[in-house]
């Protein structure tokens, strides 16, 4: 789709990251960067003119001689179950093993149903639904984000997409980012025209909870927005790594308008009031390592 804005022959380069390789667990080998850092070398060495992320795995702080050109119109958000037997998650027996990859869902899996096994998994989309949906599957189910499995075609192996309720997802989830180098006008205005304006609101307040908690891409923290009826709504949510415990803040703000200057001021002010909100609650307390 961008390759169309662009006048003459368009190379795509796949570049394979930390985090494609390494089959450690997210928090051990360091969570914010593993996707990205590979991509922005990259590009600051002009071997490539535009990179694209998946913009949850985007770290908060902005990275010098790097601007984010256009956030694409989101996805669906919300995470899917992909289990055997085509089981709904209230279906999965008593000690059943789900894995994933991420410390969020392991928490909230924990949360709501303590009798599973969560497992931690790395690995590609078909190598993760192979251990549930393969023939020599060894887990029950495991959960994914349903927008990786829609861009890859594979709505057919979801058994249930869970509800925002009791599966909150994380911050900037669906949405992809798409940057370029700061001094490359040229690329930076054909790229800024694929942003949509709603997305990059919505999915700034949800990061903008991330950096007042001093928390990374693989931190368990759930955060939501959304623009409705004139409004912006945002609810955030710190776990407990065991699932122990959890503390949600939500908050809106009424907005006159759509320009960019009200929406990224809008995204600010619920973030922070959330943010304020957790931390005097006790957020910074939780074992969230």
């Amino acid at each position: 789709a961008l390759a169309a804005r662009f006048a003459g022959e368009v190379e795509i380069v796949e570049i394979t990251t930390q985090g494609d390789v390494d089959r450690g667990p997210l928090a051990q080998i360091g969570g914010t960067g593993v996707f990205t850092s590979a991509l922005r070398e990259a590009l600051l060495a002009n071997e490539v003119d535009v990179i694209v992320h998946s913009m949850k795995d985007l770290p908060t702080a902005p990275h010098p001689g790097i601007a984010l050109a256009a956030v694409a119109k989101r996805e669906d958000a919300r995470d899917a179950l992909c289990a055997r037997d085509g089981l709904g998650f209230d279906d999965l027996p008593e000690g059943a093993k789900v894995g994933t990859g991420s410390p969020r869902r392991a928490a909230q899996l924990r949360r709501v149903r303590p009798d599973l096994d969560v497992v931690d998994i790395r690995g590609n989309v078909e190598t993760r639904l192979a251990r549930a949906q393969g023939p020599d599957a060894d887990l029950d189910a495991v959960v994914l984000a349903l927008a990786g499995l829609t861009r890859l075609g594979r709505q057919d192996a979801v058994t249930e997409v869970l509800g925002l309720g009791r599966f909150p997802t994380a911050p900037a989830q669906g949405a992809l980012a798409v940057e370029t180098r700061e001094g490359d006008a040229a690329t930076l205005r054909a790229v800024a025209k694929a942003d949509h304006a709603v997305t990059r609101a919505s999915a700034d307040a949800e990061r903008l909870v991330l950096a007042g908690l001093e928390a990374g891409c693989s931190a368990p923290i759930a955060a939501s927005a959304q623009i409705d009826d004139g409004m912006l709504f945002l609810t955030a949510t710190v776990y407990a790594l065991d699932g122990s415990r959890h503390l949600t803040a939500s908050h809106a703000h009424t907005l006159d308008g759509q320009s960019p200057k009200e929406l990224g001021e809008a995204a600010m002010d619920v973030a922070g009031r959330a943010v304020r909100e957790l931390v005097d609650a006790g957020a910074m307390e939780l074992d969230r390592a």
